[in-house]
């Protein structure tokens, strides 16, 4: 079966997080790293810009430390780029955790299919039907981006001009760019800035 692709980035806590998100779903997912997203200007960056150009679902657990996280992210994206959704309190604990949260709530990994389908829906979330073409490593090996002597020079050079974290892999790189429009946006914007 498909599963719905999600024309807004996504944006999580964690990595266990946002396998659950792709385990339902087709979709662009970013993390935060947690707390660790308020000391990196490049990552809030790259999350704005995303954001602008396709629109956001923040997606937090529902404890307090999940509040403060979007709240960050309600201040650095324009409000008329979000869509916030907001899981149920259920009480219990994660399979790979020893122990409950403090607050005693299943987070965002502990969601089962039906309710994350369920709490996109309620929010208004974009399913595509026809999603945009995307672009491949392909693309990318093809104008100098990927796999050859010039390319990681090439690539901070389109990472600046997009405003992208440095660090960010290829494969991000992929991501970032299919989220911000994928071959249309490749075409117009990822070309002209790399010459």
């Amino acid at each position: 079966m498909d599963k719905p692709k999600i024309r807004e980035i996504v944006i999580v806590e964690g990595k266990y997080d946002a396998i659950a998100v792709k385990n339902v779903f087709d979709a662009t997912v970013v993390q935060t790293g947690g707390f660790s997203l308020f000391n990196d200007r490049k990552k809030m960056d790259m999350i704005r810009e995303m954001a602008l150009n396709c629109g956001a679902v923040i997606l937090t657990d529902s404890d307090g430390a999940g509040f403060v996280i979007r709240n960050k992210l309600k201040g650095i994206i324009p409000s008329d780029r979000i869509k916030n959704v907001y899981i149920p309190d259920i009480e219990g604990k994660e399979s790979r955790k020893a122990h409950r949260s403090a607050e005693g709530l299943l987070g965002v990994e502990g969601m089962r299919a039906e309710v994350l389908i369920k709490a996109f829906a309620d929010a208004g979330v974009t399913v595509e039907s026809h999603p945009c073409e995307r672009i491949t490593r392909a693309d990318l090996y093809a104008c100098g981006l990927y796999g050859r002597p010039e390319s990681t020079a090439l690539r901070a050079k389109l990472k600046l001009g997009l405003r992208l974290p440095d660090h960010l892999s290829v494969n991000g790189l992929l991501d970032a760019i299919n989220a911000m429009g994928g071959r249309e946006f490749f075409d117009r914007e990822v070309l002209k800035i790399i010459g």
